[in-house]
């Protein structure tokens, strides 16, 4: 680990104090001569070692000697400043929705659309991150000058949102997790709408940093944001436990050991369920005359055990 930040640090004492741009600026250059290689754009120090490279293979188009072109800056292997024309998604203080391309002990790297992968610290971290995972970071340069993200993006997230408007109690969103606390998920809408959901309104209970959920609207707080769930209305959750039941049921040959007087932790093992959710998906069954319950048990009435499953 010593090692790697050492590296680092030789890569960005390699560029020198007179150099007038930093790896990661977004710049416009000319080009003032040409090599086998590429061409070589002005660096504005008045000193030709400085000039860029803008390697052949950085090119989205053949440039001459002349030529302004828009560049992207990063640190070539050997850490000297070279120039890519594929520019990143991406600004200084800016938020993006990227993809996780490695993980080291260190931290990791995202793809913000530029030649090179850009750093996340370990410390800038949340949760436990994956490489191919979405996430929501915040493009920043930490005390080295270094371009780096950051998951930690709330006041940003803030910053970018807007009041809910156009939408009612019962609506469903679409949206990404960019925080999560132990009471549960805060939510960035594709309407740009800040929700939050409660972890008692999460099937399972989780979710991870950048996931993309479904949910509806449950109340629309005075401040314009959202509380959400993901689970179903009574009603309709009602009539999905008890069919879930039913089928438990034909598949144990018409009989099992839960009734109302279960308890929930068991409840919630067996069936996913909450106990007020299973009682009231049990007396649904019990008004269509599907069951009966006897000692503890709830058995599946003769003319409904054709179609065990």
């Amino acid at each position: 680990m010593l090692l790697l930040k050492a590296l680092r640090r030789k890569k960005m004492n390699n560029i020198k104090p007179s150099a007038k741009y930093r790896p990661g600026d977004v710049v416009t250059l000319k080009a003032v001569r040409a090599s086998e290689m590429g061409v070589f754009l002005d660096a504005g120090t008045g000193n030709t070692d400085d000039d860029i490279l803008l390697h052949k293979l950085q090119q989205s188009g053949e440039v001459k000697v002349g030529d302004s072109v828009k560049v992207y800056l990063y640190l070539d292997p050997h850490g000297r400043l070279t120039a890519s024309m594929k520019l990143p998604k991406m600004r200084e203080g800016q938020l993006g929705y990227v993809k996780v391309l490695s993980v080291t002990r260190d931290g990791g790297f995202v793809d913000i659309g530029a030649e090179r992968g850009v750093f996340l610290p370990y410390s800038q971290m949340r949760g436990h991150v994956s490489p191919g995972q979405l996430v929501w970071v915040k493009l920043y340069r930490d005390k080295t000058g270094r371009q780096a993200v950051s998951m930690r993006v709330e006041k940003e997230m803030q910053k970018a949102s807007k009041p809910a408007e156009g939408i009612k109690v019962g609506d469903t969103v679409t949206g990404t997790v960019y925080n999560i606390l132990p009471e549960g998920f805060f939510i960035f809408t594709n309407q740009r709408f800040l929700g939050f959901l409660h972890r008692s309104e999460v099937p399972g209970g989780r979710l991870d940093f950048g996931q993309e959920i479904t949910a509806r609207v449950a109340y629309i707080r005075e401040d314009g944001r959202l509380n959400l769930s993901m689970r179903q209305q009574k009603e309709h959750a009602m009539v999905a436990d008890a069919e879930d039941i039913l089928a438990f049921l034909k598949k144990r040959g018409g009989k099992m050991p839960y009734c109302d007087d279960t308890p929930m932790e068991i409840i919630k093992e067996k069936f996913g369920i909450s106990k007020a959710a299973f009682k009231r998906a049990l007396g649904r069954l019990l008004r269509q005359g599907l069951i009966r319950q006897e000692e503890g048990w709830t058995i599946l009435l003769d003319d409904n055990k054709d179609n065990k499953k």
